[in-house]
């Protein structure tokens, strides 16, 4: 079996991400809703932005119950997004630019119209065959999870009966329109539980490797892996039945495409590297008031639309202090160190509520800079360099209070804020009406914007071989009794050069030059009074590559106006 430190792929290093939703990105065909080839017209733009990767999510085929999480076939792109060479087109475009593209891979489940689930629902074994792409027969009887009786409950799962000829209940995961896929039981019970790693499920990981390599031999980069640790049902403290099934797959595609990066929406890294990911995303948690590193970041509070009582810690009237959050994360990144993989900073997705209406401009602009220079990969949620605002709307396709973070892009004053030519009654979902309503090209015209901002701190990370993804990482300043965050991020060995290419020291005309810089130090102050530290012994001559606010640097000592943050060469 594989274990956690395979060799990564090459270009994981130098990664950072810019995450777009298709039906609201960019309207290439006027019908309301975001395409490929609206995406592809808009490459030049995220490059610009700083970003040399794509997570694209669910793009196939899909009745769109829950937007595209319930596959109904995937290995075919859903219509209103385009075709399967409009997204062989957008793998080679990207490619053109020195970008990267990965696909959302919903393993867990499929639609209850996919091909397969349809057939297992036969009332005869006999009947229950689908066609294999080599032409052959496949029984797909226990490719989901079927009860062995028509009054028979899943054993404490979440199951539907009455709706199949097949004389029995199917589990499901989340919604009703999602039934489960079977990768067996952790201890199975019952005659109808199957064993993980048992040929029943051996299966099922069978027929989403076929999936992984019908896009990875088109020219995808590799996988975001939604919910990728709810594999195995039952499964025990630590997921350790998902985590074999994980590598037996991993032990299979692995050597076939070596250069494929697989993320996994996890949350749990010492789990997900154990399974074989090359990444894991700190998710927002909250779970009965109680935050996780993360949510004291950027969302601590359980009134998330409104300032008031915020205690995040960039928010600038909480008074809190980094100190905790340092306490949940440096032990998390421990683990992914030793691993060789990335605990992955999000600004926000499509999950999550945008933090526009909680967090000033000036806040956002402080925690961006933040979690675009700490360890890992960044993930850069559409729209988020410009300040969309969540919207409560009424539920879209599923989405419920997700859907306020999925509202069309905004790129001009002109009709739908430049997102799509359709009548405004045909949008996908409203634009933001307000009359301040943020737009990239406003953006662009202010030197002092949001989306300026994160041009030159993407400029500076791309550049410093310092702040690349696996790049060490030592905490200078972090008072319990204070607000100021100070980190050291060192390239190994101290080095001075940057794969990245002197082209991205300029991204988006920002002219930031970095000579690669092989130690950087990043201080932030998001509160309202003057803080100060002591610069470490082994750290002299600092020299600013960039900043907001006000900074001071004398006889060791770096102080920071309220509301600053520097990034030095040291």
């Amino acid at each position: 079996m594989m274990t956690d430190s395979h060799p990564r792929p090459s270009w994981l290093d130098t990664a950072r991400f810019y995450e777009v939703y298709p039906q609201s990105f960019a309207d290439a065909n006027g019908d309301g809703i975001g395409d490929i080839p609206g995406l592809i017209g808009r490459l030049d733009y995220i490059a610009s932005v700083g970003c040399n990767a794509i997570w694209l999510n669910p793009c196939f085929d899909s009745p769109f119950k829950d937007a595209g999480y319930d596959v109904r076939d995937y290995t075919k792109v859903a219509p209103r997004y385009g075709t399967n060479d409009d997204l062989v087109a957008l793998f080679r475009t990207a490619h053109e630019r020195d970008m990267h593209v990965i696909l959302d891979l919903v393993p867990g489940h499929t639609s209850e119209e996919h091909a397969w689930f349809r057939t297992s629902c036969a009332a005869e074994p006999a009947d229950r065959t689908v066609e294999t792409a080599d032409g052959g027969r496949e029984d797909v009887s226990e490719r989901y999870i079927w009860t062995d009786c028509w009054i028979s409950g899943a054993d404490g799962l979440p199951f539907i009966g009455g709706e199949a000829e097949r004389d029995g209940t199917y589990v499901l995961n989340f919604f009703k329109c999602q039934p489960a896929l079977n990768f067996g039981f952790a201890h199975p019970r019952h005659a109808w539980q199957k064993p993980a790693l048992g040929k029943e499920a051996l299966a099922t990981c069978e027929a989403l490797l076929e999936v992984m390599r019908f896009w990875l031999s088109r020219g995808a980069d590799g996988f975001r892996v939604d919910m990728a640790d709810s594999l195995v049902k039952q499964d025990d403290e630590g997921k350790p039945y998902t985590i074999r099934t994980w590598q037996w797959m991993f032990d299979r595609i692995r050597p076939e495409f070596p250069e494929a990066v697989f993320v996994s929406e996890w949350g749990r890294p010492h789990e997900s590297m154990a399974a074989g990911f090359d990444m894991d995303f700190y998710l927002d948690w909250r779970w009965d008031g109680v935050p996780n590193g993360y949510n004291m970041l950027l969302r601590n509070t359980d009134t998330p639309l409104t300032h008031d009582n915020d205690a995040s810690y960039f928010n600038a009237d909480s008074g809190a202090s980094i100190a905790p959050f340092l306490r949940q994360w440096e032990p998390q990144y421990a683990d992914v160190e030793r691993a060789g993989g990335c605990f992955n900073f999000i600004t926000c997705n499509h999950d999550t509520l945008r933090t526009a209406q909680r967090l000033t401009d000036r806040e956002r602009k402080l925690a961006y800079a933040t979690l675009l220079t700490l360890p890992g990969v960044p993930f850069l949620y559409y729209g988020d360099e410009i300040g969309m605002r969540y919207r409560p709307l009424p539920t879209r396709e599923g989405g419920y209070v997700r859907t306020g973070s999925r509202t069309p892009m905004q790129w001009d004053t002109t009709a739908n804020l430049g997102f799509s030519p359709a009548d405004a009654a045909d949008l996908y979902l409203p634009v933001d009406p307000a009359p301040d309503a943020p737009t990239v090209a406003s953006q662009e015209a202010d030197a002092d914007s949001l989306l300026n901002w994160i041009r030159r701190v993407m400029a500076v990370r791309a550049s410093s071989a310092a702040l690349q993804a696996r790049a060490g990482y030592r905490t200078i300043a972090a008072p319990e009794h204070g607000r100021l965050f100070a980190f050291l991020r060192e390239a190994p060995g101290g080095g001075e050069s940057s794969t990245a290419g002197p082209a991205a020291a300029t991204a988006g005309g920002n002219d930031v030059t970095t000579d690669g810089a092989g130690r950087v130090l990043v201080a932030v102050n998001p509160g309202h009074a003057v803080e100060s530290f002591a610069l470490p012994e082994d750290v002299q001559t600092p020299y600013p590559l960039t900043a907001l606010g006000g900074h001071r640097v004398t006889d060791g000592t770096v102080t920071l106006e309220p509301q600053s943050l520097v990034i030095l060469r040291v």
